[in-house]
């Protein structure tokens, strides 16, 4: 019987030097060995303290959305058992050495940055954009001279959207809260502000916060984003 070998879709971590996450910002692409048999996702909500859930006379205030977590398992296995005569998936890199590479495109601080990279995981179509939470490494088998043949790693990716991508997608408009706009033509950063906070003065913040070099030389279909003002009380986290 002939052994016929086929290509699965794997689940890819690309880590990125810059939130904005262009294509020019790509540090390194880590590929899984297997594709998680599941994932899960967890969105929470929450709510204003001392305010009594489903108690008499009391209402329940919402605070704030809390960014959605992705929670994986990643399986890297050294022992041969995957390998059914084709090929050795790890190629020359041993468990350790794979472990690693995921720690340093993840965790460890990038030095040019001052902290660990930006991240998007990717897996059919599930794009996420994301920052590590946390990583569990446990190691199951190991050789002869205790070197480890198998980790599995158990880790919580954070999404990083919830400021300016997710506020954007649910179209908020209340100036305390950041939003988007598409440019269009003829628009200008002070109109664009003064559509938002209701005055022009405020167009050199944007400009700040959204890294733009020359506010006077604005792209029509440019996305711009327009944060809380520095001292609003109401922001989003």
């Amino acid at each position: 019987m002939a052994l016929i070998s086929f290509k699965l879709e794997k689940l890819k971590i690309r880590a990125y030097s810059n939130r904005r996450r262009a294509l020019g910002d790509l540090i390194g692409t880590f590929e899984t060995m297997f594709n998680p048999e599941s994932f899960s996702q967890q969105y929470a909500i929450v709510y204003g303290k001392n305010q009594g859930m489903n108690a008499s006379n009391k209402k329940v205030d919402y605070a704030r959305s809390k960014p959605a977590e992705l929670k994986l398992k990643l399986l890297f296995d050294g022992t041969g058992v995957q390998q059914m005569g084709v090929q050795n998936l790890l190629g020359n890199k041993t468990v350790s050495a794979r472990v690693q590479e995921f720690l340093d495109l993840t965790f460890r601080m990038n030095g040019a940055i001052h902290e660990p990279n930006f991240l998007v995981a990717e897996w059919g179509d599930l794009i996420f954009s994301c920052r590590l939470g946390s990583v569990d490494i446990n190691y199951t088998t190991f050789d002869r001279n205790g070197k480890p043949l198998r980790a599995e790693l158990d880790m919580v990716l954070v999404s990083d959207m919830e400021v300016k991508k997710r506020m954007a997608v649910e179209n908020k408009s209340s100036p305390d809260l950041t939003h988007a706009r598409i440019v269009r033509n003829g628009d200008t950063l002070p109109l664009l502000s003064k559509e938002i906070y209701g005055s022009s003065e405020h167009y050199l913040w944007v400009a700040r916060s959204n890294g733009l070099d020359d506010f006077r030389n604005l792209t029509p279909g440019q996305r711009i984003f327009f944060p809380p003002l520095p001292g609003d009380e109401t922001t989003v986290q």
